[in-house]
């Protein structure tokens, strides 16, 4: 089936979708009335990024691309914003799906309702080439009086609350750029992001900056992704969670998911998504 993907590339928030128009059922009724699925992601190399051509690439755009079609849509829209407006846009309306890569956690599922998990990630950190101040956890980061950078948004925020790390000691910007920037430079000791991230931050910064060692995290760091919704679409998730429970694990699946580094072992096991809201 030949897939038609159009792009568009959100600078902004658009806030002045009206209650009536995200009323039951409405990306249901976009469907039927032959508009694009929207799916909204930021740029998170692996998880989800927009390609030179404007594609979506990562792994959960490919693994929720390939659930839509066993559904048989595939009449979708990709819509690249920065990970802070993620929630925000898809409850203004400015897109249907979140396939960003969001860690299933409790303060966002009063927000966004989450389809079943469809991967299972922890939490790294990059830092300084030879890691000098050894900051592998979040308890060694407020033991040093570290200064911690992350994104907007992160689950990482509340993590490093979590550890005893005061609010002062913490740096939120944009994104991945940012993050490595920030520890390139000095300006920070450690940056939190998702394993998968780390690696690719390493690889990009030429020897700069390392993964930590993610064995020194404890259990609590790891952490379920869910594809985003609305509450008012829960008709939709109901169909998209029964075409996941098929398509997860597949050979086609783990094909589509395996250039972005996905691999058997972030197989979500049996946790459910209302476990992980209560839980996470």
């Amino acid at each position: 089936m030949k897939k038609t993907i159009r792009t568009a590339v959100a600078t902004g928030l658009a806030l002045g979708v009206s209650a009536t128009a995200l009323m039951a059922g409405p990306l249901t009724d976009r469907i039927e009335a032959g508009e694009p699925i929207r799916i909204g992601f930021a740029n998170e190399v692996p998880w989800a990024y927009p390609g030179e051509d404007g594609a979506a690439e990562g792994f959960v755009n490919a693994y929720v691309i390939g659930v839509l079609g066993e559904m048989g849509y595939d009449n979708i829209e990709p819509v690249v914003t920065e990970w802070g407006g993620l929630v925000p846009g898809l409850n203004a309306g400015r897109f249907d799906i979140i396939t960003g890569g969001m860690y299933i956690l409790g303060s966002r599922c009063e927000n966004v309702t989450f389809s079943e998990p469809m991967a299972k990630v922890g939490d790294a950190f990059i830092v300084p080439a030879g890691n000098p101040k050894s900051l592998n956890n979040y308890e060694q980061l407020a033991e040093a009086d570290a200064t911690f950078v992350t994104g907007a948004g992160y689950n990482q925020i509340e993590a490093a609350e979590r550890g005893g790390l005061p609010d002062s000691n913490v740096m939120t910007v944009p994104g991945p750029t940012e993050i490595l920037a920030a520890v390139r430079a000095g300006r920070a000791d450690a940056g939190g992001v998702t394993y998968f991230t780390a690696l690719n931050l390493a690889e990009q910064s030429g020897g700069d900056v390392e993964v930590s060692d993610v064995s020194q995290l404890p259990d609590w760091t790891q952490s379920w992704v869910g594809v985003g919704f609305r509450d008012d679409d829960a008709d939709f998730v109901e169909q998209f969670n029964a075409a996941q429970a098929d398509y997860l694990g597949t050979e086609a699946m783990m094909e589509a998911v395996a250039p972005y580094g996905y691999a058997e072992g972030n197989l979500p096991g049996e946790m459910t998504t209302a476990e992980a809201c209560e839980t996470k």
